[in-house]
């Protein structure tokens, strides 16, 4: 079954089924049981009720009046006929309702017998009593036995059968339409889970929107997850090559730079980095998600290397670049992408300061503190928003592509960091980047 309402609603009918059937087999032992204890105590009373009528002559034979206190057992073949015998088995007497029927001896073997036994073509019951009966003579060993129809009892039997099968029947699609309302009730958000996922399919809502009972809101909120990475994935295919451009700017200018007979080494480092770069924004364009144990990169040798090349970028400009980078200081996650924050929060620094950069980095347990600062005129509070928008430029004049801080932003994002804008001790722009690790 490819349903799972159909298989609960099938679990829930087999199960009922056999409740209620081991249900009826319980309670039917249990009349049966009470129907026969009670057939067993109504013939006793009846083989008392002889007893009382009887007296035993001195030659030990009991004499009965000829009309008896129960009136079925005057009258022939009426169903309940009744019997004395002596000890040795010899009929003494029987009730005249037995005219017709040849009774059994009545069983001395025990004190009290019941149970059924063949006559006139059907199970009778049958009671048998022996008692010694105290005369003037002695002591009179005698056997009563009664014995009845089966018809009144069967019938009995049948008609409660009737009524139990037919109440348990009522209550059987009673509960199945209650548990049926249950499962609809119950599986109601499955339902709407599903219906959502038709409207997001259709473009008519971007995630599961409704709230969840506890059991199905861990997959609610991992499909949104899911689809909020399908969606970040797709515009990162998008940003793939605005992005890959962005960051071949610096190599590229370096490259126009370079004597190529006395630079040789510096012109290979170049390409060589441009290839990384390459390579990494195809992997961040094919993949959706940041790895989460990714080994420990040190960060001073990283910067060092981005200072070098910018201080040959702007040879011409005389910039200090500082860097207050510890060498235990570490970044977990992929250097490609720490390189790519690094190198435009730098580029930026240097593309507007006047003659001062300053990077620093602070381990701190679960996080990594990175600081770039400048000189130059800074970014107001009211702009801080703008500057990290993709295309965004604050200054039309300075060349550039306006998708630097949205990479960095980007990317800060991905590893769950934060990036705040503020105001450098040196006078200019500081760029706080928090980052776990």
């Amino acid at each position: 079954m490819n349903s799972l309402a159909a298989r609960v609603g099938w679990s829930a009918a087999v199960v009922l089924a056999v409740f209620v059937a081991l249900t009826a087999l319980a309670l039917e032992r249990a009349f049966t049981d009470s129907a026969r204890a009670a057939m067993r105590e109504r013939l006793l009373a009846q083989v008392y009720l002889l007893m009382a009528a009887t007296e035993v002559a001195a030659g030990g034979t009991p004499r009965l009046p000829a009309a008896l206190n129960e009136p079925r057992l005057n009258l022939p073949d009426s169903g309940l006929y009744a019997r004395i015998d002596a000890a040795d088995g010899t009929p003494l007497w029987h009730s005249p309702s037995a005219l017709a029927v040849t009774l059994p001896a009545v069983d001395g073997s025990g004190r009290e017998q019941f149970g059924r036994l063949a006559l006139a073509g059907a199970e009778f019951f049958h009671v048998g009593l022996r008692i010694d009966w105290e005369t003037d003579s002695g002591s009179v060993p005698l056997r009563y036995g009664v014995f009845e129809h089966p018809a009144a009892f069967d019938e009995q039997m049948r008609r409660y059968r009737r009524s139990l099968w037919g109440w348990l029947a009522a209550m059987a699609v009673l509960l199945l339409l209650a548990l049926a309302a249950a499962l609809a009730w119950g599986l109601r958000p499955l339902r709407t889970v599903a219906a959502e996922l038709r409207d997001i399919e259709a473009g008519r809502q971007q995630a599961l929107q409704r709230a969840y009972p506890r059991e199905i809101r861990r997959l609610s909120d991992n499909i949104n997850t899911l689809l909020q990475h399908e969606r970040a994935q797709q515009q990162r295919y998008q940003h793939a090559l605005a992005d890959l451009a962005h960051s071949l700017k610096t190599p590229l200018a370096i490259l126009r730079g370079i004597d190529a007979g006395r630079q040789a080494p510096l012109l290979e480092e170049q390409v060589l980095r441009m290839d990384d770069i390459v390579q990494h924004q195809l992997q961040r364009a094919a993949t959706a998600g940041v790895p989460l144990l990714a080994a420990p990169v040190p960060l001073a040798p990283l910067v060092q290397r981005l200072l070098a090349a910018l201080r040959k970028v702007y040879a011409d400009r005389a910039i200090v670049l500082r860097c207050a980078v510890a060498d235990d200081v570490q970044f977990r996650g992929v250097e490609g992408d720490v390189m790519e924050l690094l190198g435009n929060l730098l580029d930026n620094a240097c593309k507007w300061c006047r003659s001062q950069v300053r990077v620093s980095a602070q381990q701190q347990p679960g996080m990594l503190l990175l600081r770039v600062e400048d000189d130059g005129a800074g970014i107001a509070a009211a702009q801080a928003a703008q500057a990290v928008q993709r295309g965004r430029r604050l200054d039309e004049a300075t060349p550039g592509h306006g998708i630097g801080l949205a990479m960095v932003r980007d990317i800060v994002t991905a590893y769950g960091g934060t990036l705040e804008i503020g105001r450098s001790a040196l006078g200019g722009a500081a760029i706080h980047v928090t980052l776990p690790g």
